[in-house]
């Protein structure tokens, strides 16, 4: 599926919320409610629907029709979003980690909506630098000034890693959370084990010991937060499926007709806490029809995934790091099961992305100049995976040894950013993503360097 152009508009915080009811996110469901009250308002006052801040025009994939209370959403592609939970703190200017990454998606077609929960630990090839946490990218980002930041580089390296293109990001911070959850009166959560957790942060860079008892529970904002973020005592991946419990949860408070009430008077208040707490490249429009949308998609449309046990394999870098090695294959069946790949689409569904095995990258049109290094005592291997990749479209500039014949792993170094390439580079030559690495050197040559080690088993046979 090509990449859709997205708008690259920072629009008010709040904005995210409709198409975080869509896919059960943390916060959406107060600010929803709330925009639409706002926006009832000023249909009364001024008897137009309220658009960009300094725009009518609409924005992509929305039209408005006579009558109607919320703009349509027109697209007929898959909408995805990605989410970042940072632990932003006041004391702190960041850059920040990402606690808590999820990708969010809706087949406006098919009324069809996932989401899939990423560990932090993932240890995966991020764009233009070398393989780390999934959780460091939006980190770099920020950091080193990429195009967009933080978000923008997250976005990258989650499409690179996973082969579901992304049209927009929302990133939260988790105080926001607190007093979103705060203001709609605390959400019910079942507890099926008891969670005890000497080492839960307490905010101030000390810890606690938290613990909760198994049962019902009413959680105001903070206990919510500490049920969904907790992770001694168990895992990255039950505390994966513990955020998902707390998203229904939400979903199932905010839907209540007895909240609305408590929403209408607390109204002023929630925009003002969204304002600080979120950042979003969604406009207020694509917001509200996309939360139009949303009440046509039904609970049992809705499908949970969790990148957890069966589809990575732990690991200790050299720097004694403990992370999570993906199992590709097995990774992918889970995406395609939450992006609902496994089901024929309607005929006026796009097609989705083939289910292979990853990294499957959507391509992107992007030149590159490519060299083919042999650092092994074995002749011939680079002319033969330099042909390979010229077969593949792959144009191969130059073929030679390396400075050295004695490399024990292959290198595919990225003199320049050319994150396509570099992933059908890793594809087609079966290396690991560890391979990949950033070149030091900006007036290099050549885009992209292979160097092929020992650990290359030479030209796949296909």
């Amino acid at each position: 599926m090509a990449r859709r152009k997205t708008s690259k508009r920072n629009a008010l915080p709040a904005l995210l919320a409709g198409m975080l009811t869509v896919v059960l996110l943390l916060i959406a469901g107060a600010a929803i409610l709330f925009l639409l009250s706002w926006v009832r308002g000023s249909l009364a006052h001024t008897g137009g629907m309220p658009g960009l801040p300094g725009s009518t025009a609409p924005s992509e994939n929305v039209k408005y029709e006579f009558g109607s209370l919320l703009p349509v959403w027109t697209g007929k592609q898959r909408v995805t979003v990605l989410v970042l939970g940072i632990d932003e703190r006041a004391q702190e200017t960041g850059p920040w980690r990402t606690d808590t990454i999820i990708l969010a998606t809706l087949d406006p077609v098919n009324k069809q909506a996932g989401v899939l929960s990423i560990p932090r630990d993932l240890w995966v090839p991020i764009p233009g630098y070398n393989s780390g946490r999934i959780n460091t990218a939006h980190f770099l980002g920020d950091l080193y000034g990429y195009e967009g930041g933080g978000p923008a580089l997250a976005k990258a390296t989650v499409e690179y890693n996973f082969g579901e293109p992304i049209d927009y990001y929302v990133r939260v911070n988790f105080q926001g959370f607190v007093q979103i959850v705060d203001l709609i009166g605390g959400v019910d959560v079942y507890v099926e084990k008891r969670i005890d957790d000497p080492q839960y942060p307490d905010g101030h860079y000390g810890v606690e010991h938290l613990v909760i008892e198994p049962g019902w529970h009413h959680f105001d904002g903070e206990m919510a937060l500490k049920y969904a973020r907790s992770r001694h005592g168990s895992s990255d991946f039950a505390r994966a499926r513990r955020q998902q419990q707390v998203m229904l949860a939400i979903l199932d408070r905010i839907t209540s007709l007895e909240l609305l009430p408590d929403l209408a008077r607390n109204a002023p208040k929630i925009f003002q806490t969204l304002q600080g707490s979120v950042q979003t490249d969604l406009a207020l429009d694509q917001i509200l029809a996309l939360a139009n949308l949303a009440t046509q998609v039904k609970r049992e449309n809705i499908r949970f995934g969790v990148i957890d046990a069966t589809c990575t394999e732990n690991w200790t870098t050299p720097d004694g790091a403990q992370v999570l090695i993906p199992l590709r294959d097995q990774m992918r069946r889970v995406v395609s099961y939450v992006f609902w790949e496994d089901v024929t689409p309607t005929p006026a569904a796009t097609n989705a992305p083939p289910a292979t095995a990853i990294p499957a990258i959507t391509p992107t049109p992007e030149k590159a100049t490519i060299a083919v290094l042999n650092g092994t005592t074995r002749a011939g291997l680079a002319g033969g995976t330099g042909a390979y990749l010229n077969n593949h479209g792959l144009p191969v500039a130059k073929v030679d040894n390396a400075d050295r014949q004695d490399y024990a792993n292959s290198l595919v170094v990225l003199n320049r950013d050319k994150p396509a390439t570099a992933a059908k580079i890793i594809a087609l030559l079966h290396l690991p993503g560890t391979a990949l690495t950033k070149g030091s050197d900006p007036n290099a040559p050549y885009d992209i360097v292979i160097i092929l080690g020992a650990d290359y088993a030479g030209v796949p046979s296909e």
